[in-house]
């Protein structure tokens, strides 16, 4: 076993980054990670925690335990030039202040990421999350209760007939497992971020969300997110004083430019926290 010590650039949270983000393959509880991960051919868990100086101490079988853990929590993708930049933005500026230590937890795959993105659209999220979990549970091995994170190989051998009984549409299946059977997802890493979109966005049945969800959590950028997410339509809509389109959120998004993605993030956080001012003077909830 092996134990180290992990120092956050900028400011970082387990606890809240962890909020909502346990699945199939990774549980956060009571500000400690827990994930089953592969390694050469091996499954490995690994833990971790913080302490009250901020660092991150992680229990690992390997070193690339350790780094997984880094990847996974994010922990040297400093967004401090995000708080600095956006400190008086107006809809932002409370839940800066609040939840500054926020950051998107990454997926082990990126083929993970890219389930979570077909399951996640057009249904409600504890939904979406229960057939991800379905469709690893099948896919995957497990040690400790903790699925290892599917891999392109592994969910190519389905059919778009065989992922429907965990509840996923066709389409979205189609999508899935044509993109597996084609891209080794996890080459994507090595390109930049707009280049990944133009090449998700080719495919039918991925929209703006799925891709953002793909960049978000997959690849751990900070420039595409949440966009069009059902939370930013019930925020633009209060904000607005009628119900909006989808795509009428981008606007929300536009004026954080490369930041978008983590701006997502931190708007949604702000919204279910009732921390986002609306135009009467009311909080947006």
């Amino acid at each position: 076993m092996i134990r180290a010590v992990l120092r956050p650039q900028g400011p970082y949270s387990l606890r809240l980054s962890g909020r909502l983000a346990s699945d199939a393959c990774r549980v956060v509880s009571d500000g400690t990670f827990r994930s089953t991960i592969r390694v050469d051919g091996r499954l490995e868990r690994v833990q971790a925690s913080q302490r009250v100086d901020g660092a991150i101490v992680v229990a690992a079988d390997s070193e690339a335990g350790v780094e997984h853990v880094r990847f996974a929590l994010g922990l040297e993708d400093d967004h401090s030039e995000f708080l600095r930049e956006f400190a008086n933005d107006p809809l932002l500026r409370e839940t800066l202040k609040q939840v500054r230590g926020l950051r998107p937890m990454r997926t082990g795959t990126v083929a993970q990421s890219l389930l979570r993105a077909v399951a996640g659209q057009l249904i409600l999220a504890k939904r979406a999350r229960q057939i991800e979990r379905a469709i690893i549970r099948a896919t995957t091995p497990q040690l400790d209760g903790l699925h290892a994170a599917p891999t392109c190989a592994e969910l190519a051998r389905f059919s778009p007939a065989e992922l429907a009984r965990f509840g996923l549409g066709a389409r979205r299946a189609s999508a899935l497992i044509r993109l597996c059977r084609s891209v080794e997802l996890e080459t994507l890493k090595r390109h930049p971020t707009h280049a990944v979109a133009r090449r998700l966005e080719r495919e039918r049945g991925l929209g703006p969300w799925s891709v953002g969800v793909v960049c978000l959590e997959g690849l751990g950028r900070y420039e595409r997110g949440l966009a069009r997410d059902l939370g930013l339509v019930k925020l633009a809509s209060a904000l607005r004083g009628r119900w909006v389109e989808a795509e009428e959120t981008d606007v929300l998004l536009a004026p954080y430019g490369d930041w978008g993605g983590l701006a997502s993030v931190y708007l949604l956080a702000g919204h279910g926290r009732g921390l986002i001012p609306l135009p009467d003077g009311r909080l947006a909830a």
